[in-house]
């Protein structure tokens, strides 16, 4: 997808931060092929110590290996950049509109993370609640009697996360008389796990077991036009003057 819109003038590769193809692997491979300028693009739209940062650390071990080191650019977090909002905005929409029912709430689920990240100053809950406000403020127009919520999913260990837990928000909704919900994850580039199960099967049990009706899952952005768009506007603009 993303190789066909950029053309044969720019090698499109991609790797995994815990899996594989591994980063330091895929990056030696391409300095071998020839490329001597490479943008690394962490594919999440918020900046997180846990995520985004641990993709720069691995960036940077790999180099090390490297005796003729390639020049490196970094997409930044596209949390609020209008690319993002509208793709989201415009998949959002389509996948709302073909639903068999009319949600009354859409509960946008990020990936919770401890608390204490936070308050050391991580800027991720602060991101994540302005994609949700842009994200609701490109909805608004379209679906003016949609009331938008925001949670956050997986929960580890003991310590106190950032709340509310989307697990928590799906039973208060349905205790209070929500009846018909859905559910998307924009902070997510592509459904894993974590939106499958835990949200589509686990979060429509927790729903409908507290007293709701309809419940929804929808898809992340994948490989989709939007998001495809998207990514081809953000990669673009970071390879100005390279292309």
């Amino acid at each position: 997808g993303l190789q066909a819109r950029l053309g044969a003038g720019v090698q499109v590769e991609w790797a995994m931060r815990y899996g594989q193809p591994a980063m330091g692997a895929k990056l030696a491979e391409m300095k071998a092929a020839g490329c001597d300028r490479i943008l690394v693009a962490p594919l999440y739209p918020q900046y997180s110590g846990a995520t985004t940062a641990t993709v720069v650390d691995a960036m940077g071990d790999a180099l090390k290996a490297l005796r003729w080191q390639p020049a490196i650019r970094t997409l930044p977090p596209y949390y609020e950049d209008a690319a993002h909002i509208e793709a989201l905005r415009a998949d959002t929409a389509r996948q709302l509109a073909a639903l068999p029912f009319v949600p009354e709430v859409l509960l946008l689920s990020f990936h919770g993370m401890p608390e204490r990240t936070l308050t050391l100053g991580d800027p991720y809950h602060c991101q994540c609640r302005k994609t949700a406000r842009l994200l609701t403020e490109a909805l608004a127009p379209q679906f003016p009697d949609l009331r938008i919520e925001v949670a956050f999913q997986s929960r580890f260990g003991r310590a106190k996360w950032l709340e509310p837990s989307t697990e928590a928000t799906l039973a208060a909704e349905a205790a209070k008389g929500t009846k018909r919900l859905a559910i998307a994850a924009p902070g997510f580039s592509a459904d894993c796990l974590e939106t499958r199960e835990e949200l589509a099967i686990r979060g429509r049990e927790v729903f409908t077991g507290a007293g709701g009706a309809e419940f929804a899952a929808l898809d992340c952005l994948n490989d989709g036009a939007a998001g495809m768009a998207m990514l081809e506007a953000l990669v673009r603009r970071e390879l100005a003057g390279w292309i």
